[in-house]
């Protein structure tokens, strides 16, 4: 066998010091490689977690019994020993940003799970790393960076990590100052002051949000192979809204951080809302700041989540037995009738509401031109199954509408229904969101939707309030709206209606406040909606790509209209052609569908749609081992392949 010379830079040696040459054999394995520039180097340490880097090739050597012959490497090779974790500073969606080690060389993917293992985050599959913007320095704010804490010492993570009775990771529990951070982690942070909510970086319009999304990284690759470099400054955010299993015992770091995401995307309005639900979002911050101050979040006892998941299994073996009296029932389920207005939105036209008699029945809407026709033929029929149901609601207005997004073959069709008042619109709106679902009005969460749907009415209505809390000075108004309601509104005039919106939330527990922000935040039309800009084949003007959990929908950019909405549970296949960089997706009744992508590779379009579908994947029994394999073949593209 020929001997021949390989170079080799050793980062430990420094960057100055030249590249170590070992003589090899086309034979020798990478272990081998490994072992010999150790022993050159003549550095005692562990060196158990460095790994080769193939510079030009831009990829790791991670097989240790494979030769030099069998990964292609010749003597003009450039080779680098380098550790695979390295120190990255983290931004999390509370804004607190920590200096952690995180590994460099395995795929995104498995990089993230082993930041929430450390950090105590269930269901790191909801999460994703992206980069961050970039800021125009100027010459007067050169070091204003906030502060980074540092928890680099963390072990590695590796399979299993100490946990203490509260759930806190032990390591975290070693030293007060890793304990300080844990608590950050845990506990909300207190409201921002306005200066910070207006210095940071606000997209104004669709195509500026669509600009963010350009920035994940590829869940498939590592972060060395995607230009990561040590010490970096990378985001953390949860990327896909689907929010599996929240249980507030032990998802207190995963409930806060959650929050977090949700609350600034209220204040740096990245999320559309009424000024009603923006004095209610406020008032909800405001009484969780306060509580978290006296009040921590429940943490778990193990006897207790063991009843509780006892309980669940049994709330779901006796939803799935159905006796004599449920097939009873739903012979004769319950039906709702009614009189109430429709409105189908029409392009160019501007007809009002007409009113007719409604009957729900099963998962069937049909309407009637009055009660006493309502014997014969329906003017119409709409199945709700699959349906997307949102409100359209102004208490102080009076105005209580539902907007419906029925699927048709050619995409959905919207319609709003209008009810007289609340009690009206509890029972219906609760009706259509059971029947999205599949399930009818004898199905027994049915009372208990149209209850959390008045409570959430109730917190909107103003009531005139003592006196005393109208003064309450506490309050920085302008930390709790976001920036077009701190110039519409003095300060004075938003304390009392924030405080009107308070009297409704006040006696929740930090818990109920966090998860009841999260609800409303949830309930938001445009909640859950990324966007892409893209060309669809065949057309002239780029168009916006919005992807949800469950739908893509077309939206129109010069008018901002959804033209189309198409729902995962339609399609049958979507293919990328990574050539020509385009999308195509084919959906029931031969309906197809082709774009390519404007402001951000195909690869996220791809990934967001396979991790959405992968999403829907998880059921409510299955353990927390993540099928890793099903996610990198849905997401990963040609090179998963």
């Amino acid at each position: 066998m020929a001997v021949w010379d390989l170079s080799i830079t050793v980062e430990e040696l420094g960057p100055e010091a030249p590249p170590l040459k070992i003589s090899v054999t086309s034979d020798l394995h990478i272990g081998g490689v490994i072992l010999k520039v150790v022993e050159k180097s003549q550095i005692k340490q562990d060196w158990s977690d460095h790994a080769l880097w193939w510079e030009q090739k831009q990829q790791w050597l991670l097989k240790p019994s494979w030769t030099l012959d069998k990964c292609g490497i010749h003597a003009d090779a450039r080779l680098c020993l380098t550790p695979q974790h390295k120190p990255l500073r983290l931004i999390l969606p509370s804004g607190i940003s920590v200096r952690m080690r995180v590994c460099f060389s395995s795929p995104v993917f498995r990089t993230i799970m082993g930041i929430c293992k450390l950090l105590n985050i269930r269901r790191p599959e909801e999460l994703s790393l992206l980069w961050p913007v970039e800021e125009k320095k100027k010459k007067k704010d050169k070091d204003v960076e906030g502060e980074v804490y540092d928890i680099t010492r963390a072990p590695l993570p590796s399979s299993t990590i100490p946990t203490l009775a509260n759930g806190m990771p032990a390591f975290f529990a070693e030293a007060p100052d890793t304990e300080a951070v844990y608590k950050m982690l845990a506990i909300s942070q207190p409201p921002p002051a306005p200066e910070t909510i207006a210095k940071l970086y606000r997209s104004t319009n669709i195509m500026e949000k669509a600009q963010i999304n350009s920035r994940w990284m590829d869940s498939s690759r590592s972060l060395l192979q995607q230009g990561v470099k040590e010490n970096d400054k990378l985001i953390l955010r949860f990327k896909y809204y689907t929010f599996h299993n929240i249980t507030p015992q032990t998802d207190v770091v995963r409930l806060t951080q959650l929050y977090e995401q949700a609350r600034w995307a209220i204040l740096l309005e990245e999320i559309e809302c009424t000024e009603e639900e923006m004095m209610v979002f406020a008032a909800l911050q405001y009484h969780i700041g306060k509580v978290s101050v006296t009040e921590q979040f429940v943490t778990s006892c193990p006897a207790m989540e063991d009843l509780d998941s006892a309980l669940q299994c049994l709330e779901v073996k006796m939803e799935g037995e159905s006796s004599a009296d449920d097939m009873l029932e739903t012979m004769t389920a319950p039906e709702l009738h009614d009189y109430l207005k429709i409105f189908r939105p029409k392009r160019l036209t501007l007809k009002g509401y007409k009113q007719y008699w409604f009957t729900f029945k099963d998962t069937t809407i049909s309407y009637y031109k009055s009660k006493e026709e309502s014997s014969k033929e329906p003017i119409q029929q709409m199945n709700l199954k699959g349906c997307e149901v949102a409100p359209d609601v102004s208490v102080a207005g009076q105005k209580f509408c539902i907007r419906l997004l029925i699927p048709g073959p050619e995409g959905m069709n919207e319609v709003y229904l209008r009810c007289e008042h609340e009690q009206q619109y509890s029972r219906w709106m609760a009706a259509c969101r059971l029947a999205s679902k599949g399930k009818t009005l004898a199905d027994s969460s049915f009372s208990s939707e149209v209850q959390s749907i008045q409570s959430f009415l109730a917190m909107q209505k103003t009531t005139p309030s003592n006196n005393t809390a109208q003064t309450d000075e506490s309050i920085n108004t302008h930390s709790l709206v976001s920036p077009r309601y701190q110039k519409k509104y003095k300060p004075k005039q938003l304390t009392p209606k924030i405080l009107e919106a308070y009297q409704n939330v006040a006696q929740l527990s930090l818990t109920d406040a966090i998860q009841k922000f999260l609800q409303i935040w949830q309930a938001l039309p445009d909640f859950g909606l990324s966007y892409i800009v893209v060309r669809f084949k065949g057309c002239r003007k780029d168009e916006v790509l919005g992807i949800a959990n469950n739908r893509l929908i077309r939206i129109d950019l010069s008018v901002g209209d959804v033209v189309k909405t198409w729902r995962y549970n339609t399609m049958r296949q979507w293919n990328v052609n990574w050539d020509i960089k385009q999308v195509a997706i084919e959906f029931d009744g031969n309906v197809n569908i082709a774009f390519s992508c404007v402001t951000a590779d195909c690869k996220i379009v791809h990934e967001y749609i396979g991790g959405y579908i992968f999403m829907s994947t998880r059921s409510r029994e299955q353990s927390e081992i993540l099928n890793e394999e099903l996610f990198h073949k849905l997401t990963g593209g040609h090179e998963a392949l």
